[in-house]
């Protein structure tokens, strides 16, 4: 595999992998956009940085760990691939595919992203598309609309005349009058009636509950519990993970030394603890003890960056 590919496989987890003796490739976020009807996603904008060229440990410790091969070797297969890097920089473009290309300019190193690539993983499955143009109506008011209706009457008006005979109403019977008056008060008197058959039955439910909780009452008074035999205590055992992985201060052939050792780093706020005797009979101090691989690697990067060069990552099965 190259060496690209393995900075493809860190850009999408760290905002920052080195290339040892190169430059640094740093990765910044962006947030959607809209440019002329095309809809962007957000993204990871990959820029390049030839003055940071200290070795960090992440690229040549993610080798190690992907090839199963020792960290020595990694960094010589590094080395091997800056440098024909660099030789095909000096005569044509380097292009790093699904990276960028490089290229000089006065002796200048510059560099231009490839944005066929996203590295941002919370945008995983959006693709940037077009939207069509959205053409907007007048909106008709409620004034435009008694407009319209009052001329569409007039026209029928127009076309079929309506006429009024006089003669011809009738004036109102008395006998419907009498009739809407009685219908009128038979529904009031339904109202009151069941009305009143309501709160009847509501005060009946009343006091069929205050009976029934009366008798509950007596009931839980005069009861007596015995317990004859109790439930037997259940303890239950949580499974705690296994702790594997070591990132190792140093080994010690006296166990004082190494207890020593332990005392000092506690006082510095690190996790430390003996961690066994290695093959040749000494004893491993631990700057902290992980039981997640990625976890112990972060801090392994801050330990060889901060405190220790030649901290290095015991595994125990």
């Amino acid at each position: 595999m190259t060496l690209e590919k393995y900075i493809q496989d860190l850009l999408y987890r760290y905002d920052c992998v080195i290339v040892p003796n190169f430059g640094a490739f740093i990765a910044n976020s962006k947030s959607a956009q809209v440019n002329n009807q095309r809809f962007e996603p957000p993204y990871k904008q990959i820029t390049f940085n030839s003055l940071i060229q200290n070795n960090d440990g992440l690229l040549a410790n993610h080798i190690a760990q992907t090839d199963k091969m020792p960290y020595e070797t990694a960094l010589n297969f590094i080395q091997f691939e800056v440098e024909e890097w660099v030789e095909k920089l000096l005569d044509n473009e380097l292009v790093l595919k699904g990276i960028g290309s490089f290229y000089l300019v006065d002796d200048t190193i510059q560099f231009e992203p490839n944005t066929q690539t996203n590295y941002l993983t919370d945008a995983f499955g959006l693709n940037t598309f077009n939207s069509n143009v959205i053409s907007r109506q007048k909106a008709i008011t409620l004034q435009d609309n008694a407009s319209t209706y009052k001329k569409q009457v007039e026209e029928l008006e127009e076309k079929t005349p309506i006429y009024i005979n006089q003669e011809k109403r009738k004036k109102p019977s008395y006998f419907l009058k009498y009739a809407a008056i009685f219908l009128f008060g038979s529904a009031v008197i339904g109202l009151l009636g069941k009305k009143m058959y309501d709160e009847n039955k509501s005060k009946q439910q009343v006091i069929a509950l205050q009976n029934q909780q009366k008798i509950n009452e007596d009931k839980i008074q005069t009861a007596t519990f015995v317990i004859d035999s109790p439930l037997p205590t259940i303890t239950v055992h949580a499974l705690e993970p296994k702790i594997k992985y070591h990132i190792i201060a140093g080994a010690f052939r006296n166990e004082q030394n190494a207890q020593n050792k332990v005392n000092q780093l506690i006082k510095k706020g690190f996790g430390a603890s003996v961690v066994g005797k290695n093959k040749w009979n000494l004893t491993q101090v631990a700057f902290g003890s992980f039981s997640s691989l990625e976890k112990a690697n972060m801090s392994l990067q801050k330990i060889k960056a901060s405190v220790a060069k030649d901290a290095w990552l015991l595994v125990k099965k």
